[in-house]
C-alpha cells in the first residue's frame, strides 16, 4: 500500500514527507514490527532518537521492507548524555540504523543551562558537510537558542520540532521559524486524549465522517506542519495516514486556532526545565 504524502521543501533544498511515523517509547523488542507495519501501511518518514534505544528496530524495518532507502527519510537525535562527543554519538547512531547516512539529524534538547548547544551544532554543521547527514535541525529549541546558533555560527537549523497541538499552536515560536524559514515539526501532534472529547473537534469529525486525530492531523497539514504520530497498532497508524481525502475549511480552521490554550496547553517538559 502506498499513500502519496505531501513534502516540506526545507531550507538547504531537501524535502522532507509532511507526515511521518514516530517511534517515541516503543518496546525496542517490537520497534522493527511496529516500523514495519508503519512501512506496510504507507509510510516513508520514520521518525527516530538515539534516547529511545530503538534505532536498531528501524534499521532492521527499513531492511526488511524491500523499500529502496532513497525512497525513505530517516531522522535521528543526539542524546542529551552525548553533547560533549557529538561525533562519537553521530556515528554510534549510524552503526545501531546500519546505514551510512540519515537525512536529518537533530540536536534532542538545548539543555539550557548547560549551554553548550552552540558548539554542538558547529559539530552538526561538520557531519551536514561530510554527507552523512543530509540535513540537520534542533528539537525543543526556543526562539532564544535558535537565535544564538543562526548569530553564532550563520547556518539556520533546517527544522525544529517541538511539541506542538491544537491546545498549544506555538504562534510565536512558528512566526520566527516562518521569519527565518526553518521547518515546523510537531511532536504530540494529537496531544493525547483529551482532544477526542472537545466537542468542536467531534462536530468537525462528523461533518467529514472522520475520527478526531484525522481532523487533527489534517489541521497540521493545512496549517503547514511536519506532523510525527506514533501507534502501536497498525489499524491505527494505517488511519493516521487516509487524511489526504479531505480537506478543513476556513471556518473549520479558524474554530480549532481557537481550541489554543498558549502555554497553559503544554502538555510535557518545558525546554527551559530539561537537565
Amino acid at each position: 500500500m502506498t499513500t502519496t504524502v505531501p513534502t516540506i521543501a526545507l531550507n538547504n533544498g531537501t524535502s522532507i514527507p509532511q507526515l511521518g511515523f514516530g517511534v517515541f517509547r516503543v518496546d525496542p523488542e517490537r520497534t522493527a514490527e511496529i516500523a514495519g507495519n508503519a512501512l506496510e501501511v504507507g509510510y516513508r518518514h520514520i521518525d527516530t532518537a538515539a534516547g529511545y534505544h530503538n534505532e536498531a528496530g528501524v534499521g532492521e524495518a527499513v531492511r526488511a521492507s524491500g523499500i529502496a532507502r532513497e525512497q525513505l527519510w530517516i531522522t535521528t537525535k543526539l542524546a542529551n548524555g552525548d553533547q560533549e562527543h557529538p561525533e562519537d554519538a553521530f556515528q554510534a547512531s549510524l552503526d545501531a540504523l546500519g546505514f551510512d547516512y540519515v537525512d536529518l539529524y537533530l540536536i534532542h534538547w538545548p539543555l539550557h543551562e548547560k549551554g553548550i548547544f552552540p558548539q554542538v551544532w558547529k559539530s552538526l554543521i561538520s557531519i551536514l558537510e561530510s554527507g552523512r547527514a543530509k540535513s540537520i535541525g534542533v528539537s525543543n529549541f526556543q526562539v532564544e537558542h535558535l537565535q544564538r546558533v543562526i548569530d553564532e555560527t550563520g547556518v539556520t537549523p533546517a527544522v525544529n520540532q517541538v511539541e506542538l497541538h491544537v491546545e498549544f499552536q506555538q504562534r510565536e515560536l512558528k512566526a520566527f521559524h516562518d521569519q527565518h524559514g526553518i521547518a515546523t515539526e510537531a511532536w504530540y501532534p494529537l496531544g493525547g486524549g483529551s482532544l477526542s472529547e472537545a466537542p468542536v473537534l467531534e462536530r468537525i469529525a462528523q461533518a467529514h465522517g472522520k475520527s478526531v486525530a484525522q481532523v487533527v492531523l489534517r489541521w497540521h497539514m493545512q496549517v503547514g506542519n511536519i506532523a510525527i504520530p506514533k501507534s502501536n497498532h497498525r489499524e491505527r497508524a494505517a488511519e493516521n495516514l487516509d487524511i489526504f481525502d479531505f480537506e478543513l475549511t476556513a471556518d473549520e480552521l479558524s474554530q480549532i486556532a481557537g481550541l489554543d490554550k498558549g502555554e497553559g496547553g503544554r502538555r510535557g517538559t518545558h525546554p527551559l526545565q530539561m537537565r
